[in-house]
């Protein structure tokens, strides 16, 4: 329909709608190009606020600066550790525990959906899971940080309801042919949830990459703590080594904001380029499984 063609009342809901959306983006876009723009503006210029949108004196200095910093590079080795080989776990126990809940020949289906959808809404407490953890022998161990959070619920139900969705006559067929579950699980199933796949591989990767609590109160091994917390250290605790110190001038005191604003750019921008290569199955997997057919 032309625009021509549309009541005045249309017209004026379109618009508004436009309006209401760049809002949002500029609300939501504005302190991520801040923040690039102060990172690559000059101390002196980000202290009296003199940066709104571009860069105020120009300089890679920040970025120099915590390069030079030696801790960054182990933390990011651990931060890729702990992403890549922890959203593989996850994904795995996830697509395992959902499966067999997803048949109605199981007898404990419900029993076990119940106990799933228990742990949504209840959990142990902090002091208790630190004490498990604890007797369990996970206390400083990339072991720990790899298993505490190896499993979502609510990512188990939107499995378990994908899979539900699929036709029973892949199954059926396929049984015909001698398959066993582990078979139609890997050759069929599997094939057929790639978008949805794709969507929870990227929320659990993000949740992996932006953990920062738990490693901070797991680890006491700085070689092992990842770039959240080192994130943490530098921000909040003002924490940096001695090679970053070094590089300070002698009239800064304190670790110039433009430092903490390269810190997190630089631990922020990895996350945030791996949605593109994901973005084809995003839209599509994000919401199957939330409606059953």
């Amino acid at each position: 329909m032309k625009l021509k063609q549309k009541s005045l009342g249309e017209i004026v809901f379109v618009g508004v709608c436009y309006l209401i959306i760049i809002f949002m983006c500029v609300v939501t876009l504005y302190p991520f190009m801040y923040l690039i723009s102060a990172s690559l503006s000059s101390a002196t210029s980000v202290m009296k606020n003199e940066v709104f949108l571009f860069p105020k004196n120009f300089t890679w200095r920040a970025y120099q600066v915590v390069f030079q910093y030696k801790g960054i590079w182990t933390a990011y080795m651990n931060t890729i550790f702990y992403t890549v080989f922890g959203t593989i776990l996850s994904l795995t126990l996830t697509i395992l525990a959902a499966y067999p809940m997803s048949k109605k020949r199981w007898a404990w289906k419900k029993t076990m959906g119940l106990f799933v959808t228990f742990t949504m809404w209840f959990g142990g407490g902090m002091i208790p899971f630190y004490l498990t953890m604890r007797n369990l022998h996970l206390l400083d161990t990339r072991l720990g940080i790899l298993l505490y959070p190896a499993i979502s619920a609510f990512y188990i139900v939107i499995f378990r309801t994908h899979f539900e969705s699929l036709p029973e006559a892949l199954e059926e067929s396929a049984k015909i042919e001698g398959a066993n579950d582990f078979q139609i699980l890997v050759r069929i199933i599997i094939p057929l949830s790639k978008p949805i796949m794709a969507a929870i591989a990227l929320y659990y990767a993000i949740d992996r990459w932006n953990a920062y609590f738990w490693e901070m109160l797991l680890l006491t091994d700085d070689a092992k703590v990842p770039v959240q917390v080192l994130l943490q250290r530098i921000i909040i605790n003002s924490q940096l080594g001695q090679d970053i110190a070094k590089a300070l001038s002698p009239g800064e005191a304190t670790i110039p904001n433009t430092i903490k604003y390269a810190a997190i750019m630089i631990t922020t921008i990895p996350i945030i380029m791996i949605y593109p290569f994901l973005q084809k199955y995003f839209v599509s997997g994000a919401l199957v499984g939330s409606v059953k057919e």
